[in-house]
């Protein structure tokens, strides 16, 4: 007889987007020439700065295990770069190094929350998020958000979330956004903020896309709106999407010392520290930063304003212009309901179009939108002018 799985990760699916990576690439595997609009990741470079750094830490064997929340050196940049960036103030014992963002944000809710806290977030939401609060045995709350207001939280959205939500504990904030590339102002983040303190809320802000904004839009952390924002709020970045280091995986959390402490135990019980020779790579990377990245962020600003300039001029799409990450959503609900072929929603939609015209794409629905689905345009012009070439073909095969 099977040993019975338990009644949490019973909840958990697998992630759409790394499911979705792996058919593309068995077919990729196969000889189909399939574009992959589906994965978060840079398809630039790790930067040479960075590179040397590491092969440097490895020439002076320095692999062995670090302190658990990060070696000093590491901290101490984290610290300079969140007062450099965005006008925090920190202290090494308030910042915890973690194998990824994601195992940051994971690690700050199991820290936090008890059975039948809620954590509110806002929708569209990463597709991990609803997961990471269930694993840390809270119940994920999902708040609308509308093409109409750029897909951003409202104070009004929130109050009612608030309000319907008795044991409301965490808001989970992700600027710039993914998947809609939404990026906050600070009014907006003022507006929400005052709802924060007033409800007690500990906010996770997810700044992972931090340097990923367009149109001379500039982010903001909703911790450095005022110090009891800030008492109240844990900053979550990495390395992953700016320095284009995924396969690095060092993300970090900053906030009151007594959560970070907290995650830090958990973190000694399940991953301990990350690998030394990416803390060191990553000290140079915070510390002493070439154009490398602007190069990059340029680079996706082009590709965005191609991808929404020519999903724009498709019969029947509707498409928000992001200012941040590396995402863009259109809305192709009116195929959903006008096509002969039985494509009903996006799953099916995303599927057909993999399979026949060898486009991956990830359906709405794994974000909480059931109408759009997602492009990641960290790919290559010629890639991107390609796919969508695929995209338009099928959109016309299912207009009749």
């Amino acid at each position: 007889m099977a040993i019975e799985l338990s009644n949490r990760i019973k909840l958990v699916k697998p992630s759409p987007t790394l499911t979705l990576s792996a058919k593309a690439k068995e077919m990729k595997d196969s000889g189909i020439d399939v574009v992959n609009f589906g994965v978060g990741e840079p398809d630039f470079n790790t930067p040479d700065y960075i590179k040397t750094a590491a092969h440097s830490a490895i020439d002076a064997n320095f692999t062995r295990y670090t302190a658990n929340a990060g070696i000093i050196e590491l901290r101490q940049a984290v610290c300079a770069k969140l007062k450099r960036d965005n006008g925090l103030d920190y202290e090494p014992k308030q910042v915890l190094v973690s194998p990824g963002a994601k195992a940051s944000i994971l690690n700050v809710l199991i820290a936090v929350c008890d059975h039948q806290d809620q954590v509110l977030m806002p929708s569209p939401y990463w597709v991990s998020y609803p997961y990471q609060a269930m694993l840390a045995n809270a119940e994920p709350v999902y708040v609308p958000t509308h093409e109409s207001d750029s897909y951003k939280l409202t104070p009004e959205a929130l109050a009612k979330a608030i309000s319907a939500s008795p044991c409301a504990k965490v808001l989970i904030l992700n600027s710039p956004n993914n998947p809609t590339g939404a990026v906050y102002t600070r009014p907006e983040l003022e507006a929400l903020a005052e709802l924060c303190i007033q409800h007690k809320l500990l906010v996770i802000s997810d700044e992972i896309y931090e340097r990923l904004v367009y149109d001379g839009v500039k982010h903001v952390s909703i911790a450095s709106l005022s110090k009891e924002m800030q008492e109240r709020t844990v900053v979550v970045n990495g390395v992953s999407k700016a320095y284009a280091m995924t396969g690095w995986r060092l993300g970090y959390a900053a906030g009151p010392a007594h959560i970070i402490a907290a995650a830090g135990r958990v973190q000694e019980h399940a991953t301990s520290c990350v690998n030394s020779i990416t803390q060191k790579a990553c000290v140079t990377a915070l510390a002493e930063e070439d154009d490398s990245i602007e190069k990059m962020r340029a680079q996706f600003e082009a590709r965005r304003d191609f991808l929404y300039t020519e999903l724009c001029k498709l019969p029947h799409i509707s498409c928000f212009k992001p200012q941040g990450a590396f995402y863009i959503m259109p809305n192709i609900s009116w195929y959903l309901a006008n096509n002969k072929q039985g494509i009903d929603d996006a799953d099916k939609f995303c599927t057909v179009l993999l399979e026949k015209h060898h486009v991956a794409l990830v359906a709405g629905g794994s974000f909480g939108i059931e109408t759009n689905v997602r492009f990641s345009y960290a790919n290559s012009m010629a890639n991107l002018e390609k796919g969508l070439s695929r995209f338009a073909d099928f959109l016309r095969e299912l207009r009749g």
